[in-house]
């Protein structure tokens, strides 16, 4: 029985249980902040009822000794969390061919549960992608391709205040690629067919701010994979609410350790179209 009830689930309806396939929170691991396996511990006791996954982040677990994976590795999959790795994928095509298969291996060994492989830092033919998705499938763990969508920044209008009227001088035009939605949830499906669990969204250009967010290329991706099938990376509260918002607490998403509480809090909230954010502005003077 689940220790508490959603609000806006029907009355007899209980938060799932652990594993989840929907409503999941995925938390950002050692990276941008350095949590110690106190810190860690800390965490999972508090609100590791509220936490499915721990990602290390930017292949931060090719920096620490294997002993100190493995410890917190147990220590996640003591309180019922899945472990994923994070960009590290991409730094062993250098090695040759068998590489791969020895990453894999290696993941399995120090705990890990779930391979995340970034599309745009590997630069792999597609072929070759969903060669990776099966030899990690084969080894006995979870497959999560991430991809970005990337749109040239001269087409994007400059923001900031400026005086009525005030000349501004073209930018020239960059070389950045402008990548095809209908091509990345394509690739995303072939993904899913050859086995993939889940596919992660980047926030970059997509969700990275609430004031910003690409509405339309996400309602493209979850209409096309499925709800249950995609997570996308919030970068703060605000955005955690609009997704809520637009999709329930049943979305997928991937926050910082310090959002957790509050995206429990948003999941379990009624949050209509003209709700009034229950993120008080006294939140952010913290």
């Amino acid at each position: 029985m689940s220790v508490y009830q959603w609000k806006n689930f029907e009355e007899n309806e209980d938060r799932p249980e652990k594993p989840r396939r929907f409503g999941v929170t995925e938390m950002r691991g050692p990276h941008y902040t350095l949590l110690s396996q106190n810190v860690l511990q800390d965490i999972f006791e508090s609100m590791g009822q509220f936490v499915d996954g721990l990602k290390f982040s930017g292949g931060s677990q090719s920096l620490m000794s294997k002993a100190f994976i493995k410890e917190v590795t147990n220590m996640a999959h003591q309180h019922d969390i899945y472990v994923s790795t994070g960009d590290c994928a991409e730094h062993l095509l250098r090695r040759g061919p068998s590489a791969f298969g020895e990453y894999v291996e290696e993941c399995k060994h120090l705990g890990f549960d779930t391979i995340e492989l970034n599309v745009g830092s590997l630069e792999v033919p597609e072929e070759t992608l969903l060669r990776f998705v099966r030899l990690i499938k084969s080894g006995g763990l979870k497959a999560k391709p991430q991809f970005a969508v990337k749109f040239n920044k001269s087409d994007i209008p400059v923001g900031g205040d400026r005086a009525f009227g005030a000349y501004i001088a073209p930018r020239p035009r960059s070389s950045e690629l402008v990548e095809d939605v209908d091509l990345l949830v394509r690739r995303a499906e072939r993904c899913l067919e050859a086995g993939a669990d889940m596919i992660m969204i980047d926030a970059d250009d997509v969700c990275k701010y609430a004031d910003s967010v690409r509405a339309d290329i996400i309602a493209k991706v979850i209409g096309r994979l499925g709800l249950e099938k995609t997570m996308f990376e919030t970068s703060n509260p605000r955005t955690s609410e609009w997704f809520i918002k637009q999709y329930g607490p049943k979305v997928n998403l991937y926050v910082d350790h310090s959002q957790v509480m509050d995206l429990e809090c948003l999941r379990g909230c009624n949050l209509g179209k003209n709700h009034a954010s229950v993120l008080g502005s006294s939140y952010f003077l913290f």
